[in-house]
């Protein structure tokens, strides 16, 4: 062939792929089946972009995109919807989302534009209350991201009004807990870490920071530590237990 295949050619190849006389693998799959892969494929995608390797975005973007081919195929075969369904329920949300661009709504700030998203969403939805707000929060989401859409949500429609400067001073007094921590029952322990957790995903959201990209970046300087670790005991001849954190040139 010559020039590039199109979102077309992707829908016949998966549609053979799925068919009875098909792949094998590919033609017992189910929407359960291939959660996992496009969890993975999605995380495969932000690591592309954090380290900058748009060859690899190219390809990634890709592996998510035959992920969403692929469930529009299944569905078509359950009768349910197709992937025309798909493009044009998005199509549609965009428009409908964003009145400023495609009405004559005017608007003067992101603010403005949150606030009109969020109010078009709750009505498209048809939310009667906060709290279906936040239970349309995906279950399935990391714990670390759900608490942040959480908390921003809670704040933003006014069901948790509790200052940053009450939350640090819970923050201080837990403290004592977290060093006293194994004198609790594992139950206890967990409500003890999870709240503590939580209360930091509070003082990220004043702040405006996003705790998930925080936690990565420290997971990043970690390992990065580690590894000046790995490569001082090497350098000197030592074991990895002659060299212990502390003691990392870093």
């Amino acid at each position: 062939m010559t020039g590039k295949y199109s979102i077309d050619d992707l829908k016949e190849v998966v549609c053979r792929l799925t068919a009875e006389d098909g792949c094998p693998w590919d033609s017992i799959q189910t929407h359960e089946s291939l959660k996992r892969y496009l969890i993975e494929e999605c995380y495969e995608v932000i690591d592309a972009i954090d380290k900058k390797d748009n060859e690899n975005m190219c390809e990634e973007l890709g592996d998510v995109l035959f992920q969403i081919v692929f469930h529009s195929e299944l569905a078509r075969k359950e009768k349910a919807f197709d992937m025309s369904d798909v493009t044009d329920g998005i199509t549609r949300k965009m428009i409908s989302r964003h009145p400023h661009i495609f009405s004559d709504k005017n608007v003067k700030s992101i603010k403005e534009i949150n606030d009109s998203w969020e109010s078009i969403k709750k009505k498209e939805k048809g939310y009667k209350n906060n709290m279906e707000i936040l239970r349309s929060i995906p279950t399935a989401l990391p714990a670390l991201m759900r608490s942040e859409k959480t908390v921003s949500k809670a704040y933003k429609n006014g069901m948790d009004s509790e200052s940053e400067g009450e939350i640090l001073n819970r923050l201080e007094k837990n403290m004592e807990k977290l060093k006293d921590l194994k004198s609790f029952q594992k139950t206890e322990q967990e409500e003890i870490i999870g709240n503590f957790l939580l209360d930091l995903t509070k003082i990220s959201h004043f702040s405006q920071l996003n705790v998930e990209f925080s936690l990565t970046n420290a997971l990043k300087t970690y390992i990065n530590k580690l590894e000046n670790i790995e490569k001082a005991n090497a350098a000197d001849g030592e074991t990895d237990e002659d060299t212990g954190f502390e003691d990392a040139k870093v």
